[in-house]
């Protein structure tokens, strides 16, 4: 997939139907941060969160547990999403693929298409340089402000 055109809206809407299972990389306990809005946001929606953060002493973030490691999880995840510098996305992916997840989805601003790459090749989803909870309420706005989209 050429992850420098737009994605479908009907490839958005099929991953972010499909998913259950999110581990959001880069989860921020700070209520000021947009990771920590995004987190919120799709918790509320009815997605399974699970924060991963390595910071020593984090043990949670509004109340849901959070994970050292994408492999510390220890159950099935649908979707690895990134909150992390464009450097660390191969990284992510690698491990992302370890735990067997479906989608890797890198947060607005983070882009390696070495990784998508490896990503796709094995098997995984890739959405890149966008925002889930953007791309949920998406479909209600171009009505309401009868814009294309």
């Amino acid at each position: 997939m050429d992850h420098t055109q737009p994605y479908s809206e009907e490839y958005l809407q099929d991953i972010l139907k499909s998913v259950k299972t999110i581990a959001m990389v880069g989860a921020s306990p700070d209520k000021t941060k947009f990771s920590y809005g995004v987190l919120r946001v799709l918790d509320e929606t009815g997605y399974d969160m699970i924060p991963v953060n390595p910071r020593p002493g984090l043990k949670e973030i509004r109340g849901i547990k959070v994970y050292p490691s994408l492999d510390a999880i220890g159950r099935r995840v649908d979707m690895v999403e990134v909150f992390r510098r464009s450097e660390d996305l191969m990284g992510v992916t690698t491990e992302a693929i370890a735990i067997g997840a479906k989608v890797l989805w890198a947060q607005i601003g983070v882009v390696d298409h070495d990784a998508a790459k490896l990503a796709e090749e094995a098997g995984l989803r890739v959405v890149m340089n966008r925002c889930p909870k953007i791309e949920l309420f998406r479909p209600f706005w171009k009505p309401k402000l009868h814009l294309a989209i």
